[in-house]
């Protein structure tokens, strides 16, 4: 899969509270090697405002909501996430922020690869050239 997707994750409703969850290579593309959460973000902040060489991610608001501007080098992508039961699967090489966090937000992220700073690409314009060349 190489394109953004909106992933339905599994959804049981019981008067008692519902549940969802996510299993790796089954509700989503890859597996997981690392987990990280945004939160208390303040007002107006973005966060992001990078790429990956080949890293994976699957974002999930499990509290309030927040938008991903995702970039494929020549076009933005809005998406919304607001509900737990569904996520963002993000594929390498595509220029992400997270903006617009509501009071209390919570941003669950999934990824395929542990923390390296190499795998960053930090400058939008290097993106677009890396990302125009492939």
């Amino acid at each position: 899969m190489n394109t953004p997707k909106i992933i339905d994750l599994p959804k049981f409703l019981d008067p008692r509270g519902n549940l969802s969850f996510i299993e790796e290579a089954r509700n989503i593309p890859f597996c997981i090697e690392r987990t990280y959460w945004i939160y208390d973000v303040s007002g107006g902040e973005v966060r992001g405002g990078h790429a990956y060489h080949e890293l994976q991610e699957f974002i999930v608001a499990l509290s309030g909501s927040f938008d991903v501007i995702l970039n494929d080098g020549k076009t933005d992508y809005r998406y919304t996430l607001n509900r737990s039961y569904y996520g963002l699967y993000v594929p390498k090489m595509y220029w992400r922020s997270m903006e617009n966090f509501s009071t209390n937000s919570l941003a669950l992220v999934l990824a395929d690869k542990p923390f390296d700073e190499n795998e960053y690409i930090r400058d939008f314009q290097q993106f677009k050239e890396i990302r125009n060349e492939k």
